[in-house]
This record gives C-alpha cells, sequence and structure tokens, in this order.
C-alpha cells in the first residue's frame, strides 16, 4: 500500500475538522443576516454540502454498475447518521427541537426510509423473480426531494419560526459565502481521501464489498455530517445539528439514491433489508424519544443509548460478514 494513501488519509481528518468550522460559521452567519432559521439552513445549505461525498461516491458506483456500493453507502450512511451522529451531538450537548421538525421533518425522514424499503423489495410484495430500485423509482423518490425543498424553503419565509440564536458571529456576506463553500470544498475532498485511504486499508483485510459500503464506506461519507454536528453542538447551535441529520438522511434517500437509480437502475440484495429496518427503526427511536419527553430534545442518557445501538449495529455487520 503506498505512504500517499496514509498521507492522504491522516489530512482528510485535518480537512474535516477545518471544514466543518468553516461551513458551520459561514452558515449560521447568513441565517442571522437574513432571520432565516438555523434548522432551514441546516436542512438545505449544510445538509447538502456534507451529504456530497454520499453523492460523489453513489454517482460513481452508479456508473460502474456496483449496486451494493450505491445501496450499502446511503443505507449505512442514514444510520450512522442518526445513532452515531445524534448520539455524539447529543452527549456534548442535549439537542432540543422546534414543533416542525418533530411533527414534519422527521416524519418525512421516516417516510425516506419506508419507501426505500418498499420501493426495492419487487420480489418480496409483487412475486418478481429479481428486486430492483427501477428509474421509475429513482424518479419518484427525486419528486419527492422536490417536495421537500420546497417545504424548507417555504418555512424559511414564516416568522417566528426557530430564531437564529444570539450567540452566532456574523460576517461580511462575502466572507460567509467563502466560509460555505471553503467549508464544502474541504469537506468533500477529506471524505473522498478518508473514504478511498480506508476501503485500501480494508481490502487488505479481506471485508467483502457490502460490508465495507455499510460501514468503513458509510461511515467515511459521514464523516463531514459527524464534525459539523459536533462543531455546531459545541458552538451550541443545536438547529443546525438535527436540521443538517434530517437533512442529510433525506437528501441522501431521496436525491442521492434517487438520481443513482435514474443512472442505472440498482438490483437490490435482500440481505439490505435488515439495514432498511435498522434506519426506520433509528428515526423512529429518534421520533419517540422527541415526542415522549415532553420538551422535544434528546437527551445525554439517550445519546450514549444511540451510540451504544450503534456499535452493536457495527458489530453485528462484522459478524455477518
Amino acid at each position: 500500500m503506498e505512504v500517499l494513501t496514509y498521507i492522504l488519509f491522516v489530512a482528510g481528518f485535518i480537512l474535516l475538522v477545518y471544514g466543518a468550522n468553516w461551513l458551520v460559521d459561514g452558515a449560521a452567519s447568513i441565517a442571522r443576516r437574513y432571520h432565516i432559521s438555523n434548522v432551514v439552513i441546516g436542512m438545505t445549505i449544510v445538509a447538502l454540502g456534507t451529504s456530497a461525498p454520499e453523492l460523489v461516491v453513489n454517482l460513481v458506483a452508479s456508473f460502474k454498475g456496483t449496486a451494493d456500493v450505491a445501496l450499502g453507502n446511503v443505507l449505512g450512511s442514514n444510520v450512522s447518521n442518526i445513532l452515531l451522529i445524534l448520539g455524539v451531538s447529543a452527549l456534548l450537548f442535549p439537542l432540543a427541537v422546534n414543533h416542525n421538525t418533530l411533527w414534519k421533518e422527521v416524519p418525512f425522514a421516516i417516510l425516506g426510509a419506508a419507501l426505500v424499503g418498499i420501493l426495492a423489495n419487487d420480489a418480496l410484495l409483487d412475486g418478481i423473480g429479481q428486486s430492483k430500485i427501477y428509474r421509475s423509482d429513482g424518479i419518484v423518490l427525486i419528486l419527492f426531494f422536490v417536495l421537500f425543498s420546497v417545504y424548507a424553503f417555504g418555512i424559511s419565509r414564516q416568522k417566528g419560526i426557530a430564531p437564529v440564536e444570539k450567540n452566532i458571529r456574523e460576517f461580511s456576506m462575502g466572507r460567509s459565502l467563502l466560509l460555505v463553500i471553503a467549508g464544502i470544498v474541504a469537506l468533500v475532498a477529506g471524505g473522498r481521501w478518508i473514504v478511498q485511504g480506508a476501503v485500501e486499508i480494508a481490502s487488505t483485510l479481506g471485508m467483502s464489498e457490502a460490508v465495507i459500503s455499510l460501514t468503513i464506506v458509510a461511515l467515511g461519507t459521514s464523516l463531514p455530517e459527524l464534525a459539523t454536528c459536533v462543531a455546531a453542538a459545541l458552538k451550541k447551535n443545536v438547529d443546525i445539528v438535527i436540521g443538517n441529520v434530517l437533512g442529510s438522511n433525506i437528501f441522501n434517500v431521496f436525491f442521492v439514491l434517487g438520481t443513482s437509480a435514474v443512472i442505472k437502475p440498482l438490483p437490490f440484495n435482500e440481505v439490505l433489508n435488515f439495514d432498511i429496518f435498522v434506519g426506520l427503526g433509528a428515526v423512529m427511536l429518534l421520533w419517540a424519544f422527541l415526542a415522549i419527553s415532553g420538551k422535544n430534545t434528546l437527551q445525554r442518557w439517550q445519546g450514549v443509548l444511540f451510540i451504544l445501538l450503534y456499535i452493536a449495529y457495527i458489530a453485528f455487520l462484522l459478524i455477518r460478514g
């Protein structure tokens, strides 16, 4: 294995740290300047930027016809977004959400997780010989993404929804945009270098393509979300944390997976139904914790539980092989 692989692997983590801070600072500054709620910024600009690695990996996988990588990347990333990223973020600072997030954005993420299971299981539901996510399914997913985007920009125009926090630094518009762009570039480059290095390292250990995509690739492409959310949690910009995770999951399912299927139909390996079930269960557990508490807050102990569940999920995948 070339030394350059290790150098880029380490450099990727450095880029993630700096890129996450630049992206959060720039996006929060834009939110303050235009009185746009942090949760909307998180669901759009930040989510799009931090989901770019998933998009790049899936586009390459679709053109190469490696469906397990494309599907495993999205499914694994969405599980890590909820269980690992929200778990770590809640451990640092309890995550409170507003009414719209609890009753609209979280259910939309639940819909996305359930819809993948329905569209992918042709053989199970219709008795067709082979399950695939067809181009028509991809178009349906993209249309849902358009609907969500219209909703996200619509609520940004409403008054009194999740006002921006007072401790956010406000920069000039030029500097804010430069921070956002630099952050996105750093996150994408860092994420790609980490994934490339991790895949090469994992391949030397004889891991299967499916396990690599669900673990190493998924975790690697989720590192931008993790770095961004940790940075936002430390800055107590909790709306950006929740908005980024939900926005990333929605973006991954409806846009990334939808675009991948439009490029080339994705044959579905039924072993991935377990991962669909875990992803659906994770976001439903998130909604239950937020709704039942009465405070719309993900507490520290719940964050610890999420982290333990993620560790158990990864352990099961490695044992299953």
